[in-house]
């Protein structure tokens, strides 16, 4: 009952315009009430950010061969991880790719390139490609290209670039644990000169990385503090041939509470869940489905949906009683494209096939015969 009472205490803070401090945060991720945690974090986004979900479709434009060494990234040139290695990719082949993520539903499209930071001719070609996407197809686009000028950002939004992403990765205190070949400073220099430039700022980071609850905490007041439009959250998936490879995953509730308080101290940004959702948070649909105060979502362009998925089809009858529109579920577009939209009860969802088709079979059990 006290936790509850805090908890609510929080929120009523939140919502009355308040900021919630260090030691507070400490204490909700301390709880075990997980579900008024989450109620209480889902309540938060729907007061700000009503019912919609912004939905991004990435692409990898520019394929490994990175100089940094970041330890979880596969896309570093320190590691041998067996990734498929390419340069920059065409211009069109990037225009059809925007195409493709726009009749899947997506609200914009995402290059990203693994660079420390594009040499010249690049960066023009990305510029090209930008300026043709905008020309031809009705979607935002957003760029991940690592560092940047004040002279390139400005250049960025001259071409219609709306958001740029950067992210913070993990807690200045524990950045050196994972990264030597630039500091956490650089990371956020480049955050500060995006904004500055005029583009909207999308920074997050990684859970999962060995770091404790309070650097989780350290991480999410210092990407407040950079006022981001959207901060992507993902988890840890050790990837094979990085120094993380073998790292002891995150218990699926210790990413939900830490989604939730993320919410408490950033309650009007995008929080949008994306790399390890479908990994870690797969045996806890019940509560993905009803809290965690997200508003986004990131997917990829390749995925794809098993005709097992598809016979369970039959189900959307019984999920209709749980408030989720059937009309809304389009079976042929997630066959084509493994994407299907969902109208729940606690907001509209586009998500891959599998993660809707389970998180609309938890709904359904929560609803009597």
């Amino acid at each position: 009952m006290a936790d509850l009472s805090f908890i609510s205490a929080c929120m009523n803070k939140v919502l009355a315009g308040g900021s919630i401090i260090f030691e507070e945060a400490e204490r909700l991720l301390a709880t075990e009430d997980v579900i008024a945690l989450a109620e209480c974090a889902n309540t938060i986004t729907r007061t700000f950010n009503g019912y919609t979900v912004d939905v991004e479709a990435l692409i990898n434009a520019k394929s490994g061969r990175c100089p940094e060494d970041c330890s979880f990234c596969a896309q570093s040139s320190f590691y041998d991880t067996g990734i498929t290695k390419y340069p920059l990719l065409p211009k069109d082949v990037l225009v059809e790719n925007a195409k493709k993520a726009k009749e899947s539903g997506a609200t914009s499209f995402c290059l990203v390139c693994a660079y420390r930071e594009p040499p010249e001719k690049d960066f023009q070609q990305i510029c090209e490609t930008i300026a043709e996407i905008r020309s031809r197809v009705d979607i935002e686009v957003n760029v991940s290209l690592g560092f940047m000028t004040p002279a390139r950002a400005r250049r960025l939004r001259e071409y219609g670039v709306k958001r740029y992403n950067h992210n913070l990765e993990t807690s200045e205190s524990y950045f050196p644990k994972i990264c030597k070949t630039h500091d956490f400073a650089d990371r956020v220099n480049t955050a500060r000169i995006v904004k500055e430039a005029g583009l909207e700022l999308c920074s997050g980071g990684i859970i999962g990385m060995g770091e404790g609850k309070n650097e989780r905490l350290e991480l999410a007041f210092s990407l407040a503090s950079l006022s981001p439009d959207e901060v992507p959250i993902n988890i840890l998936i050790g990837r094979e041939g990085t120094p993380m490879a073998a790292f002891e995953p995150i218990d699926p509730l210790e990413a939900i509470k830490t989604i939730a308080v993320w919410r408490f101290i950033m309650p009007k940004t995008i929080l949008k869940i994306a790399g390890g959702r479908e990994v870690h948070l797969k045996d806890k649909d019940r509560l993905a489905a009803t809290i965690d105060g997200f508003d986004g979502l990131a997917i990829r362009s390749a995925t794809k949906v098993t005709g097992k998925l598809l016979d369970q089809a039959k189900h959307l009858k019984v999920i209709g009683r749980a408030g989720i529109g059937v009309d809304n579920v389009d079976i042929p577009a997630a066959t084509a494209r493994g994407i299907i939209v969902m109208n729940t009860p606690f907001g509209n969802s586009i998500t891959t096939a599998e993660h809707a088709i389970s998180l609309m079979l938890a709904l359904a059990r929560q609803i009597p015969e």
